[in-house]
């Protein structure tokens, strides 16, 4: 088991406190989370990515995807089936699983398709107006005998 100490980091740092807990639960659920099913997480462009679970056998009624507190929750159960069937050697996976994946701030699920045994969800960051960078003019003032006048804006490149 991997153990970090965080405290230089809550020493040095003033809000982060959030990351730190979200690092000491994703290090903590990494040994206990099994690998079934396997997936990819990919970067597909500047602010877009999707995640692909390998779901052979389960249908779309039996597949859940949910967003829960920042965090993309798929899960699964296979329907109960008939009775009766006899296999020689059972190699695809059926089991019951839940995967949980934490989002940052600003991620949003933009779809799920479900095709040839793979599960893709898409997931796009959408950064509030209020929080993308803006440019702020700088106004000059002129002064007439000790009293400022009309302001004049000055733009900085």
């Amino acid at each position: 088991m991997r153990n970090f100490d965080l405290a230089p980091l809550y020493r040095a740092t003033v809000g982060f406190d959030r990351i730190a807990d979200l690092m000491d639960r994703v290090l903590t659920n990494d040994m206990a989370q099994p690998g079934y099913p396997p997936y990819n997480i990919e970067k597909t462009a500047d602010d877009a990515y999707r995640i692909s679970l390998a779901v052979a056998g389960f249908t779309d009624e039996e597949l859940s995807v949910e967003v829960r507190e920042n965090a993309l929750i798929v899960s699964a159960k296979k329907n109960d089936e008939a009775t009766g069937r006899t296999y020689l050697h059972r190699g695809i996976a059926t089991r019951a699983f839940e995967r949980k994946f934490q989002l940052a701030d600003h991620i949003r699920v933009n779809g799920a398709v479900h095709e040839n045994g793979m599960l893709h969800i898409d997931l796009v960051r959408e950064v509030p107006e209020a929080l993308k960078p803006r440019r702020i003019e700088i106004a000059s003032s002129k002064t007439v005998d000790g009293n400022a006048v009309e302001a004049e804006q000055v733009a900085v490149n």
